[in-house]
């Protein structure tokens, strides 16, 4: 999952057999370099593959527990972070497409140990600026190292409890459940591009405001809007991480250092480090020229046509590809949540035949995208079956209502595919309903769509796919749909006929259903 960092666990080069070797010193391998070879294969499958991506990641955080818990040097705290950083946003961003419970659990366990860390590593970031900006026999120097010894002994005492209370054994039980879910997610796809897009567009705004307001908050804000947009290349698109990584860290370690300037002029206002007015005015004049460097370093880079920003995004998705991202990234969720999503997927094809047949008077109150709403909410609509059987329609509009809608989406937009999915079954839709609460001119388009759905899920209500094919003609004063596969002698015509009546009400006529019949074959041939 993601590239490994350098020097982390590298795999030795092995060289490569040179299949033009003159035949004549391939047939003087003599017998025992036959046997050595055939030993070393043989010792090769027996032993265990080295851990990579979040295995890796989470087998070292274990690891440096114990280095870290035996003196909590600067060193070894800075590598538990790393780890645990690592996990944890390898967590932030298959959660958005994989719901399983664990990867919050092991977010929020991985959290609370990395904040007990971050005292005592703020310490030791401000100890290295006080002995770079500081001299040996200056008071205020002095002042803020004995300040820091006893915060450091403090922090130490309270990192020791931490490491305690982490519970590794429940770690290594998802060290082997978590990294099995990711790998069934593919880096590097279209739908990571999309997920760094997001993070890509917080980032940007960031800057801008950053810029604009020039304060501490919004230069730490900047810092970690770029932080999650890093970790989203750095996780899951290899390729971008290549080209991209040496700039990511230069400019999250220029804003990481403003921040910890800002820090340390905090602490010694706090502490009162300053003997008399000269000696405040010195070290802040030295604090805020090494402030100012690394944001003119950021700016340099970050502002104007050759702008890094711009770099990054013409490697990410535009136009369509957004919008068919976003839909693949829902697909994507409801297919961890949905035990029979072949079903979804079938509904999702006849809802959109279904569509595509009917006459749709189209105005000016209709959603945009109808028949986008529409497939998603096809594609969705079972997802409630993950939390029970009975009234999983509901259970359905309430997980989508809860979902973050991905990017090039909206709340109002999710919502209306919730209402969608939640009336493919069950009660027919009525006024004063809460789901229908709020509507405006939109309700009737939507109700449309939700008997479109009812009525595709009906065709499949045996979870078969026997029918394929559905097509729609308009005669005078009824609807007639035809459906490759339908007989009205089987199960599936009862369904059929109580899930039409909305689709009836909607149109305010009858709809007919038939089978579609074979095309004669014409004469003359075989």
């Amino acid at each position: 999952m993601g590239e490994i960092e350098k020097g982390a666990n590298q795999e030795e080069q092995r060289p490569h057999w040179n299949y033009f070797a003159p035949a004549a010193r391939m047939a003087g391998a003599s017998a025992t370099a036959k046997t050595r070879m055939s030993a070393t294969v043989a010792r090769a499958a027996l032993e265990p593959k080295k851990k990579t991506g979040l295995a890796l990641w989470m087998e070292r955080v274990l690891e440096e527990c114990d280095r870290a818990s035996l003196q909590f040097g600067a060193d070894p705290v800075h590598d538990l972070r790393v780890a645990l950083r690592r996990c944890r946003s390898v967590a932030d961003g298959l959660l958005v497409m994989d719901p399983n419970p664990a990867w919050k659990e092991m977010k929020k366990a991985g959290r609370q140990l990395f904040r007990d860390l971050g005292e005592l590593r703020d310490v030791h970031v401000m100890e290295e600026w006080v002995g770079c900006l500081g001299n040996p026999d200056d008071p205020v120097t002095n002042t803020l190292l004995q300040v820091l010894a006893s915060r450091e002994a403090e922090s130490k005492q309270r990192a020791a409890l931490a490491l305690q209370e982490f519970d590794r054994k429940q770690w290594r039980r998802w060290s082997t459940s978590l990294p099995r879910r990711a790998a069934r997610i593919r880096t590097g796809t279209l739908l990571f591009k999309h997920l760094a897009l997001e993070r890509w567009t917080e980032a940007y705004e960031l800057h801008h405001r950053a810029l604009r307001n020039r304060s501490q908050v919004a230069f730490h804000s900047l810092r970690i809007g770029l932080k999650r947009f890093r970790y989203i290349v750095e996780n899951f698109l290899p390729e971008q991480h290549a080209a991209w990584s040496g700039d990511l860290k230069e400019l999250q370690d220029s804003l990481g250092e403003v921040h910890d300037l800002d820090v340390l002029w905090a602490t010694a206002i706090q502490v009162d480090a300053f003997p008399d007015p000269d000696s405040r005015a010195k070290w802040h004049s030295r604090i805020v020229e090494e402030r100012t460097r690394r944001i003119d370093k950021y700016r340099v880079r970050m502002v104007g046509k050759s702008s890094l920003w711009h770099v990054w995004r013409e490697q990410l998705p535009v136009g369509k590809q957004i919008e068919a991202a976003a839909l693949s990234r829902l697909k994507l969720w409801a297919s961890f949540l949905d035990p029979d999503f072949k079903h979804s997927i079938h509904v999702g094809r006849l809802a959109l035949q279904l569509y595509d047949g009917l006459p749709l008077k189209a105005s000016q109150s209709d959603p945009a995208d109808q028949r986008t709403i529409l497939h998603a909410a096809a594609l969705l609509h079972d997802v409630g079956l993950s939390k029970h059987e009975k009234g999983h329609h509901k259970a359905t509009y309430s997980l989508i209502r809860r979902l973050r809608p991905p990017l090039g989406w909206n709340a109002e937009k999710m919502r209306w595919v919730a209402i969608v999915a939640r009336y493919h079954r069950g009660a027919l839709p009525r006024a004063g309903q809460k789901t229908l609460l709020g509507l405006g001119p939109e309700r009737q388009s939507l109700l449309r769509l939700a008997a479109v759905l009812r009525l595709a899920n009906a065709f499949d209500s045996e979870r078969n796919g026997r029918i394929q094919r559905l097509e729609v003609h308009t005669q005078k004063g009824f609807l007639e749909i035809v459906a490759q596969g339908y007989s009205s002698r089987d199960d599936m015509a009862e369904d059929v006929a109580a899930a039409r009546h909305l689709l009836e009400t909607i149109y305010r006529q009858p709809v007919i259903v038939k089978p579609l019949r074979p095309k004669p074959t014409p004469k003359g041939r075989s």
